[in-house]
């Protein structure tokens, strides 16, 4: 009973240990890589210690970019910022406002028109991708900021869940603040957004990942280097062709890129996991 209960005490941290590890090691090796001489990464098995070449290629990648590259991380940093930043705002603020309207106003056809917006997480993104962009070049937005942003802000599955959580407010709150003489925008800025502030910021979290990790409608309508984001930037620093890639420059552009979600996701967690797993409202 004794080794039983020490094998069950043990196990889960064996498995925790092994699942760090297989997490952590290749974002270790990438950091390494990050800090080496292109030679010493190209020198077969690399090292994973630490090199001393860390300021020096972070500088670049940072101030400079790679050769074939007409954009440094600088730029791609803050073009992937607006772009998540955008499209998190954008999208919390027209999922609020469409869940408030199916769950608080009576309007024909109100549950066709969800189940017309819900249907769309059905579609697979490249299905709609190529419409998209259709749209986006005939309205000039190619190579812009409202183009990165605004196709990606509608959020059927951020509407379903703003409905549900509307939809589990007591109505009663809604009738006192109707006798109260509250408009129904003022009930909806002054009592509905408060009581919503957790499943807001678990929200942000989510679509600012989403958003930050976009590659696809980035790789689409961008040509311009001024408009690359991190991703876009790492790929096109691997368009090398017969030259050699600096795989240095590469890897420390490719460690920026995961400070930002981060950094979200650490000052963000406690309000996160109360937005996923709060039932009292």
């Amino acid at each position: 009973m004794v080794e039983k209960s020490l094998v069950r005490r043990i196990f889960p941290h064996i498995v925790l240990i092994v699942a760090i590890f297989i997490i952590v090691f290749p974002i270790w090796v990438v950091f390494v890589g990050s800090t080496q001489r292109l030679a010493d990464i190209l020198d077969a098995p690399m090292s994973i210690l630490p090199g001393d070449q860390f300021s020096i290629n972070y500088g670049r990648a940072f101030f400079e970019g790679a050769k074939n590259l007409g954009a440094n991380a600088a730029i791609m940093v803050q073009n992937s910022t607006i772009m998540a930043l955008g499209i998190s705002v954008g999208k919390i603020i027209i999922s609020l406002m469409a869940a408030f309207a199916i769950v608080y106003f009576d309007f024909a056809l109100k549950d066709f028109i969800f189940w017309s917006i819900f249907i769309t997480l059905m579609l697979p993104v490249e299905v709609r991708i190529m419409p998209t962009y259709k749209v986006i070049s005939d309205l000039g937005m190619l190579n812009s900021y409202w183009g990165l942003i605004l196709p990606m802000t509608v959020s059927a599955t951020a509407v379903f869940l703003f409905r549900q959580f509307f939809k589990s407010v007591p109505r009663e709150i809604a009738e006192a603040a109707a006798i109260d003489g509250a408009s129904a925008m003022n009930f909806f800025r002054h009592i509905l957004i408060p009581m919503t502030r957790t499943p807001i910021a678990s929200m942000f979290v989510i679509q600012f990942i989403y958003g930050w990790n976009q590659y696809l409608w980035p790789l689409l309508i961008t040509t311009k280097e001024k408009y690359y984001t991190l991703l876009i930037g790492i790929n096109r620093m691997l368009a090398v062709g017969d030259a050699q890639a600096e795989w240095q420059i590469i890897l420390a552009t490719t460690m920026l890129a995961l400070i930002p979600p981060v950094i979200v996701v650490v000052a963000m967690q406690k309000q996160f996991v109360s937005g996923m797993t709060e039932t009292e409202k």
